[in-house]
């Protein structure tokens, strides 16, 4: 791995060279000014960043190309106070907003597409919200705002609003394709282009991608493999403009998990036989999976398939002058998602094949394991059992956002209605397989060689499945919601601005779960080899049935948020500003599907958050330094472990932090340094309870689990003349803990990247590597496999391997 970390290094080095400094912005430096930047989101009407009493960093068009992220989660790793875990490929990773815990997702911001959700909740089962969204060359901008007025412009938002805002076109044609690769099959083309129908009157614009590659994890399939397309037809007219657009996502990725690595203290290696940067579980000798279920029929999955979202998206947004300073916008949308959701998770770590076997049941040295491939007999030294996972959820969403503005002399008003309806119906279907505790897996059988082919138990596997179908849940959410917000921005002087708002939210949540029993194949008839019964076996002990009785349930939440600030510009380029709010985010899915029967335990979960900030924006110089304390109530956590069951604890938090972020281009334009950061000290308060077996806990002001006290991003830059330009970037992740007990210690890890591009007229041709020194850095341990231990094998998800892009992009 170190020769291959010093060839990505070489290749991308023998790029640059050394030639006068340019005299005039390079014209690859494509950062614009914040002092210039007019933000939306968080905001009732569009204003200057610096005159925004809200924490917000914003990502132009060309910044997200010089970027050239990998996925969402990557661009979101250059927003302060958001830690975001980037391990488990393209889509289904982790967003924690200034230190709200969560089982993972993006459970307490707002994922949308030109200000309204991709999805009404981005943390459904299952259904991060980056599974249904990418970042293509259709996107304008990305405005990303924490804490402060998200509670008052969307639902369940308290850590803040993401906001992706997609191109329209002008009157000119314009336009830009790209074609990309890499050192791990990558195969992708970029288009879009926009202009006018009819002039000043009748735009479009088109874009999207499509892509395939290997994954840099190796799979031994087509590890990504898909597209979306994006449109939109705008018409203007004297008093305002009218807008549709449409959306198609159809793409299939593989989502990784934990894999075993051996840790002493912040020491981490990798373990024998798998290698740490490039292997997985997920596996193509495992990739599929066809076995009977109870009651008849079979249940087939192809782990080739991943995480398989089919997404349309219709939606139109208009906006009239009305006179008299009245004007009115309305926004709505209609999403409608099917998803095949298949993964390998690992139940637990590797174990010795002593151990495993008596586990099973077998007694002594009379156990066998032997490839379900060849019926070769093997003596493995450890083995490992996988969850199969396999969950299809159908999803839609129609959501209107409404609202009147009244402008003034001294400032506006903005009142809103907003309505939104969603379901979800989720079934799930979990098995669990053995094979090698390798980065290659193969299947097991495993047999008690002092019992004969037709003794009961004789086998503990069919066909390498050691549980069959030993989990199937069948469910169901909906959400009704109602809210009324009104919003003020008021001018006291020409400096000191105030803002204030709120939202009430008269919200319904009702849905269902079929109650399961357990049975087997006993007495199915079938065989499990042609000749022995599956009384031979005990892989079909315990198989999940669904049954006819069903579990339904209601949950109101009837909520107020509010919010006020005050912003005073020091002067053009100084301003400061100070903002408390009040929000609140309703119970997540499985906290509702664990407590159907009692939801008297459930409750919204309230925030309490207080920031000030200091603001200086240049065209030189950007220095943004915001502290914050934060407080939270009633915050669930709902892990689900592999065997099923779920975490289902209740707990309060607190932190105190402060979010930097700076920008500087320096010596005539010659260096320019990006950088972002948070310091933070998030804990538990009064968190205690009983655990499942009945033991007592208390977590008191441990440190709230994964999160980092301490991260950052920096990316210096040199624009070696005006067209080449060469960067560096340092991603830092301190020292946090798997759990609520602090028992596990993820260490700090810092990850690197290095880069290259070169502008000739209208064609950019860029290079960009990731990880270059392979890193072995854990974003987390395993959370479904229950109370972690400390030192030894343990099971952790690390960043992917050094790996290197290379692509030619086209303006025109």
């Amino acid at each position: 791995m170190k020769k291959r970390s010093m060839f990505l290094l070489a290749g991308i080095a023998t790029l640059y060279y050394n030639n006068a400094y340019a005299q005039e912005t390079p014209k690859d430096s494509t950062r614009s000014a914040s002092i210039e930047q007019v933000v939306i989101t968080g905001n009732s009407n569009p204003k200057k960043k610096i005159e925004s009493s809200t924490a917000i960093s914003t990502f132009t068009a060309k910044e997200i190309q010089k970027q050239n992220p990998i996925s969402a989660a990557a661009l979101l790793q250059r927003v302060p106070g958001f830690a975001v875990e980037t391990s488990g490929g393209e889509v289904g990773n982790n967003l924690f907003a200034r230190g709200i815990p969560s089982a993972g997702a993006y459970e307490f911001v707002q994922v949308q597409e030109d200000g309204l959700p991709v999805f009404e909740d981005g943390a459904l089962q299952f259904a991060n919200a980056d599974n249904f969204f990418r970042v293509d060359n259709s996107v304008s901008r990305l405005e990303a705002l924490r804490g402060g007025s998200g509670s008052i412009f969307a639902n369940n938002s308290p850590g803040g609003l993401i906001n992706f805002i997609t191109k329209e076109g002008g009157n000119d044609f314009r336009g830009t394709a790209k074609l990309e690769t890499s050192t791990y099959g990558l195969m992708r083309t970029d288009v879009n282009v926009g202009g006018a129908l009819v002039q000043d009157k009748l735009f479009f614009n088109v874009g999207g991608f499509y892509r395939t590659d290997d994954g840099i994890r190796k799979t031994g399939f087509k590890a990504n493999q898909g597209g979306q397309i994006r449109m939109n037809l705008k018409y203007v007219f004297d008093k305002g403009y009218a807008k549709i657009y449409y959306k198609k996502l159809d793409d299939r990725n593989t989502f990784f998990l934990p894999i075993p690595l051996v840790q002493n203290g912040n020491d981490l290696k990798e373990f024998s036989g798998f290698d740490a940067n490039y292997g997985t579980y997920s596996y193509r000798n495992i990739s599929q999976l066809n076995i009977p279920q109870v009651g008849g029929g079979f249940f087939s999955r192809n782990l080739e398939d991943g995480i398989h979202p089919k997404v349309d998206v219709l939606g139109a947004e208009f906006k009239y002058d009305l006179g008299s300073n009245f004007s009115v916008l309305n926004k709505t949308r209609y999403t409608n998602i099917n998803m095949n959701y298949t993964g390998i998770f690992p139940a637990g770590g590797p174990q010795s094949a002593a151990d495993f076997a008596k586990g099973a049941g077998i007694a002594g040295n009379t156990f066998q394991y032997s490839m379900v491939s060849n019926g070769a007999v093997v003596n493995p030294g450890y083995v490992q059992k996988l969850g199969f996972w396999a969950i299809d959820k159908q999803m839609n969403n129609f959501v209107n956002d409404l609202q009147f503005n009244y402008k003034f002399d001294k400032g506006n008003v903005t009142a809103g209605f907003y309505k939104s309806n969603w379901k979800s119906h989720q079934y799930w279907n979990w098995s669990n397989i053995l094979t090698t505790a390798t980065d290659k897996p193969e299947l097991l059988n495993l047999v008690d060689t002092s019992l004969t082919p037709n003794s009961v138990g004789y086998s503990k596997t069919y066909n390498g499945v050691t549980n069959m179908s030993f989990l199937l849940r069948d469910s169901q959410i909906q959400g009704s919601l109602n809210d009324l917000y009104l919003n003020l921005d008021y001018n006291i002087t020409d400096d000191l601005s105030f803002n204030g708002g709120i939202r009430y939210s008269h919200d319904f949540y009702k849905g269902y779960g079929v109650n399961t029993t357990s049975g087997n194949l006993n007495n199915s008839g079938l065989t499990t080899d042609g000749t022995h019964s599956f009384a031979t076996t005990t892989a079909d002990e315990n198989m999940s049935v669904l049954g006819n009785k069903y579990t339904y349930w209601n949950f109101d939440v009837n909520k107020v948020s509010f919010t006020t600030a005050l912003n005073y510009k020091i002067n053009k380029e100084n301003a400061v500003y100070a903002r408390f709010s009040n929000g609140f985010r309703s119970p997540n899915e499985e906290a509702y599907y664990n407590n159907m029967n009692n939801l008297s335990v459930v409750k919204p979960v309230t925030t309490n958050q207080l920031e000030v900030g200091y603001k200086y924006y240049s065209r030189t110089f950007d220095v943004a330094v915001i502290p914050f304390y934060s407080t939270l109530k009633n915050l669930s956590f709902t892990d689900v472990y592999s065997d099923g069951s779920s975490e289902n604890k209740f707990a309060n938090t607190s932190n105190l932090g402060v979010e930097l972020e700076g920008y500087a281009r320096l010596f005539n334009n010659v260096f320019e340094v990006t950088f972002n950061g948070t310091i933070q000290n998030p804990r538990y308060k009064d968190f205690t309870g009983r655990n499942a077996d009945g033991t007592t806990f208390s977590y008191n002001d441990n440190t709230v689990r994964r999160m980092p006290k301490f991260y950052f991003n920096i990316s210096p830059a040199v624009n070696l003349t005006k067209e080449w330009r060469a960067y560096v970037s340092m991603n830092y992740y301190g020292k946090r803990f798997q759990d609520e007990k602090n028992a596990q210690t993820l260490p700090s890890f810092s990850e690197f990247g290095a880069g290259t591009s070169y502008q000739l007229g209208k064609i950019r041709f860029a290079v960009d590597g990731t990880n270059i020194f392979n890193t072995i850095g854990i974003t987390e341990g395993d959370p479904r496999a229950g109370s972690p231990s400390g030192d030894g094998i343990i099971m952790a998800r690390p960043i992917m391997g050094a790996a290197v892009r290379a692509s030619i992009t086209l303006d025109f």
